[in-house]
Parts: C-alpha cells; sequence; structure tokens
C-alpha cells in the first residue's frame, strides 16, 4: 500500500503553490500529484516521501488533510497494460475511485496510483495475474 495525502485548497489563485511551499519548506518531496477542482475548491492528492511530515506540516498551517492508503501498480510502458489492469480488476468486480499515474521511479516502470474501496481483494487479483504492487519505500 502506498500513503496518499489530499488536500483541500480553495479555487483561486496561488492556492496550490502555497500547499507546495508548506512541503517544500518541511524537506517533503512530491512524488505524484493529482488535482480536482469545484467552482469553490479543489483537492490536491500527492503521493510523497514522507505523508507523515506532510500531513503534520499541511495541517499546522491550517490546511484540510486526509491521508488514505491508495495501490501502486506498476505497469510497462506498452500498449494496453493499463486496459489489462483494468480488465483484471473489473473481472473481480473491483470499482476504481479514480487513478493517476507517475514515472519519475529512475529507471523504474511507470506507476498507476489508483483508490478502491476494496484493497484486500484488490491486491489479490491483481496479484494473481502476476500484476507487480509497489510498496511506499519503493518509490
Amino acid at each position: 500500500m502506498i500513503r496518499q495525502i489530499s488536500v483541500f485548497v480553495e479555487n483561486q489563485p496561488g492556492s496550490m503553490l502555497k500547499v507546495t511551499s508548506v512541503l517544500s519548506d518541511a524537506g517533503v518531496n512530491i512524488r505524484a500529484i493529482s488535482t480536482f477542482d469545484t467552482p469553490e475548491f479543489g483537492i490536491m492528492r500527492l503521493v510523497v516521501d514522507d505523508p507523515v511530515q506532510a500531513k503534520n506540516s499541511l495541517t499546522e498551517k491550517g490546511f484540510v488533510t486526509r491521508v488514505s492508503e491508495v495501490i501502486g501498480a506498476e505497469l510497462k510502458d506498452e500498449q494496453g497494460n493499463l486496459n489489462q489492469m483494468l480488465k483484471i480488476l473489473a473481472e473481480g468486480r473491483i470499482n476504481v475511485n479514480y487513478i493517476y499515474s507517475f514515472v519519475i521511479r529512475k529507471g523504474k516502470a511507470p506507476v498507476m496510483v489508483f483508490h478502491t474501496d476494496d484493497f484486500g481483494k484488490a491486491e489479490e487479483v491483481l496479484r494473481a495475474a502476476d500484476v507487480k504492487l509497489v510498496e511506499e519505500e519503493e518509490l
């Protein structure tokens, strides 16, 4: 499992900069990021090298944060690999709530990060299909 931190920010200029500045000042390295917005607010989802430090630093600065578990699946950069992983999950009747990727891993394959309500079953069906799952310390 990988721990992801979600940060709720106002949808206005500079709000993401405030988050990244807090993390930078705290010495936290951002490894992946995904954002979602509405007219009033945004949600930043981040995979970082130190989720505890990230949460503590952001909370101290008044940000609303949440740490949750996500699954990281290593997929070779080849046509159809994402489709195959999603097929495995669908056949296992596992819903994917959201998904994003990151590739900055020095010579390693890209990782698809996804959230589901059934982590145990998702891990089980992916491992049974020989999909390499990535743990937090491997990032």
